[in-house]
């Protein structure tokens, strides 16, 4: 991970050695994106948003290199901005707001420093099982992937658990990753997994392609007291189709992606980085289908915490504020 946001002087050089004379290349400023694990849906769009930002964006004459860093998602993410180790990363909205907050996993370590840059695309809650399951009940008994322990995923999966009357002890919790979880559902070591991503997700497409699977639908009067309690989970359908062999509707949650940053990033290159986005989501859509859903007009659903200054800026500019 990039510690600090800094600005290099890089010098070109041939193949076989410097230029006579020692010529200069333009210079630079560094910009890193925290995503996640390569079988979600914040790797890939990350990667094409961090070229995005490097082939449009310049701060006072200096050429923007964006870089997209794997990670461990929303929840390790939010840690990252807090502690000033990276300049930008995608967070989930729940996550982000207990983050600021110092709420459910960040009780007692609120991280006001944290700032909004502009929402991104909906996750879908995807609960993928072994095809005898069928719903949230049957998980009783089962072995069941939650993701790392206080993680997002992890916190939703004991809220489920509770609407639903049950306990963590009354599963067999794994804590797998997207990519591993899929992997033990493949090799029958694994019931269920709990995935919150972006739909289609890669891991679960190259699931389905060689593997029957169920997404068990999180619908009904435990969901609805679950939205009491966590308002940004809004209630989502993934489309029949959306992976092979699950052909009808599946009734679900999802819940909003978050651009964020910290308070430290300098307002011009906050500014610089948010217009890059917005005006260029059409060459995020050709990478992931999730790009298509990212709009100016949805910039500001489920923001509860501070804009940076510099996409404050650009959104007055733009109308979004009046």
């Amino acid at each position: 991970m990039k510690k600090t946001l800094k600005t290099v002087l890089a010098t070109a050089a041939l193949a076989t050695g410097l230029l006579a004379g020692g010529v200069q290349a333009q210079e630079r400023v560094f910009f890193g994106i925290a995503t996640g694990g390569t079988g979600g849906t914040y790797y890939p769009l990350g990667g094409m948003l961090a070229q995005v930002l490097s082939n449009n964006t310049e701060i006072d004459g200096k050429k923007l290199s964006a870089t997209a860093e794997t990670g461990n998602a929303s929840v390790a993410n939010a840690g990252l901005l807090g502690r000033g180790a990276i300049e930008s990363a995608f967070v989930a909205a729940d996550v982000l707001d207990a983050a600021y907050a110092g709420k459910n996993q960040f009780e007692g370590k609120e991280l006001k420093n944290l700032r909004a840059l502009g929402a991104l695309y909906p996750e879908t809650v995807q609960l993928v099982a072994q095809p005898g399951l069928k719903s949230f009940e049957d998980l009783k008994g089962k072995s069941v992937s939650s993701g790392s322990p206080g993680s997002g995923q992890w916190q939703l999966l004991g809220d489920l658990l509770e609407v639903h009357g049950l306990k963590r002890e009354d599963i067999k919790e794994d804590f797998s990753s997207f990519s591993q979880s899929v992997e033990k559902i493949k090799d029958g070591n694994l019931d269920a997994s709990l995935i919150t991503a972006g739909a289609p997700t890669a891991s679960v497409v190259e699931l389905s392609n060689g593997h029957d699977i169920s997404i068990v639908p999180l619908t009904g009067p435990a969901i609805k007291k679950l939205q009491e309690t966590q308002p940004y989970y809004a209630t989502a359908t993934l489309p029949g189709g959306t992976y092979k062999g699950v052909d009808q509707d599946v009734e679900t949650l999802a819940v909003r992606a978050i651009w964020a940053t910290h308070a430290d990033l300098p307002e011009d290159i906050a500014y610089a980085v948010t217009k890059a986005l917005y005006e260029n989501v059409d060459t995020l859509a050709k990478v992931h289908v999730k790009g298509k859903e990212i709009s100016l007009q949805s910039a500001l659903e489920s923001v509860s915490i501070p804009l940076h200054p510099g996409a404050e800026r650009y959104f007055r500019e733009k109308g979004v504020i009046k």
